[in-house]
């Protein structure tokens, strides 16, 4: 009952609720920002490779790879396979529209969560939870905000990426439904641990090592093994688009549709709009807040337009049908058994492992600063070892549950965190699209942008950019 139930509020929020509000926004600060996503795309290239002002400060880079590691993870394999075994095609198109429209959004709530960012013992924190209460004035829809980040990536995300991470075990004859699961389950928990008990900085130093090298080696492989079916690119590419506008079957069945998997799977994700990311980009020690704005639109093309394509194109050029038996891990590694061999499975579980790996750290990166909002202060170490040993048995309970309550639980608390970010980032723009017109002012000049929070009106307090 309770899955049932989970579900229908699933298929509810994403058919006739986040859609609307999703595209809706994205297209809106598409139009205000006059396409920032292209406009913009070179510099962004140039601030990604910006070293910070101070030695112990953290770089755009740094953040960028804590942002990615949270988005980079189970969703660009698994999630990406159950698009488009569950969805056809025609997901993929959509999953793109909701990166492209999406990489607005996630210029404006991550330049936002710069310019209102906090200035702790150890650099500078923030995000949605801080600019809700700094510019609306509302300390409860903030901490209702934190709340439900927790949910979402305590609990929700963490559960899918151990369940994610022990199915592509499924391929191995040693696999015992009824035990190997609890068994990853528990190695996974531990090794988390370990580097959770380990502090804040271990998580960004952790993740901006391992998300380069699994990115890069993941992503060659994809491309190599989608150029070996070249030949078989075009009609793949005739049936996304076919049926990304075959209305009459999306609209007799949109619960199932190509439009719903697209948007869910994508949104899942690169997260834009739902409003993590800005967490991490407010530990950024930049000189404007437009510089992490832009950075972390790029987190999403890396994730939708790069990884998660590959991971597409190397599946349907394989010649395999996606069909709903095979949604998940055994549809990525039946794809690559036509190119690889018996060397499939291990290149999946090996990448799956560090996807995994770094998405859990990523998401509990998140969930402290949360904690450290709802709190007032950093949470001391009774109530951390508490938590992060909680953290931990979540994790090992995921790896044991179903697939199709871990999808929709994870779909449903994003949803929520979507629900409140979407609305709150249409109110408090203006900062945020003065800062973007603020910055290209100083470039066009000649200058490296610095921002002064009165310069674009800005008259209240703030622990940056007041002289």
């Amino acid at each position: 009952m309770f899955a049932s139930m989970v579900g229908a509020i699933s298929n509810f929020m994403y058919s006739y609720l986040l859609i609307v509000m999703l595209v809706g926004v994205g297209l809106y600060y598409t139009l205000r920002t006059r396409l920032v996503q292209l406009r913009m795309f070179k510099e962004t290239i140039n601030i990604i490779m910006e070293k910070p002002v101070g030695q112990n400060a953290v770089s755009s880079f740094q953040a960028l790879m804590v942002s990615t590691a949270s988005r980079v993870g189970t969703g660009n394999i698994i999630g990406i396979s159950t698009a488009i075994c569950l969805g056809g095609y025609g997901a993929v198109f959509w999953m793109w529209v909701i990166a492209i429209v999406g990489g607005a959004s996630a210029f404006i709530e991550s330049t936002l969560a710069q310019i209102y960012k906090k200035r702790g013992e150890h650099g500078s924190y923030g995000g949605p939870a801080y600019y809700i209460e700094a510019a609306l004035g509302s300390r409860a829809l903030a901490v209702i905000f934190s709340i439900a980040l927790i949910a979402t990536y305590g609990v929700g995300f963490n559960m899918l990426c151990a369940y994610n991470l022990q199915s592509t075990f499924i391929a191995y004859s040693f696999y015992d439904p009824a035990t190997t699961p609890w068994i990853i389950g528990a190695i996974l928990a531990v090794l988390v641990g370990y580097c959770l008990f380990g502090g804040g900085r271990r998580v960004i130093k952790a993740t901006s090592t391992l998300v380069p090298i699994m990115g890069v080696i993941y992503i060659s492989v994809a491309f190599v093994l989608t150029l070996m079916n070249i030949n078989l690119l075009p009609a793949v590419l005739g049936k996304i688009f076919g049926q990304a506008f075959d209305f009459q079957a999306i609209f007799s069945g949109f619960a199932g549709s190509c439009v719903m998997f697209g948007i869910k799977r994508g949104l899942y994700s690169n997260e834009a709009g739902v409003g993590s990311a800005p967490n991490a980009a407010a530990a950024a020690d930049v000189s404007h807040p437009v510089k992490q704005g832009l950075v972390q639109m790029m987190s999403v093309f890396i994730d939708t337009l790069l990884i998660c394509t590959a991971t597409a194109f190397m599946c349907m050029t394989s010649g395999i049908e996606p069909v709903k038996d095979l949604a998940g891990a055994p549809y990525v590694q039946k794809a690559l058994e036509v190119s690889l061999g018996g060397g499939a499975g291990v290149f999946i579980t090996v990448s799956m492992v560090l996807f995994a790996f770094t998405t859990l750290l990523g998401n509990l990166y998140y969930v402290d600063n949360c904690f450290a909002y709802i709190m007032k202060a950093v949470p001391g170490p009774t109530f951390n070892t508490v938590y992060r040993t909680l953290a931990c048995v979540v994790i090992f309970i995921g790896a044991g549950s179903s697939m199709g309550l871990m999808w929709d639980l994870a779909d449903v608390l994003m949803g929520c965190m979507a629900i409140i970010n979407l609305p709150v980032i249409c109110i408090l723009g203006g900062p945020a699209l003065k800062a973007m017109d603020d910055y290209t002012v100083q470039r066009e000049a000649g200058k490296n942008p610095v921002f002064h929070a009165k310069k674009i009106g800005i008259t209240q307090k703030l622990d940056y950019w007041q002289d």
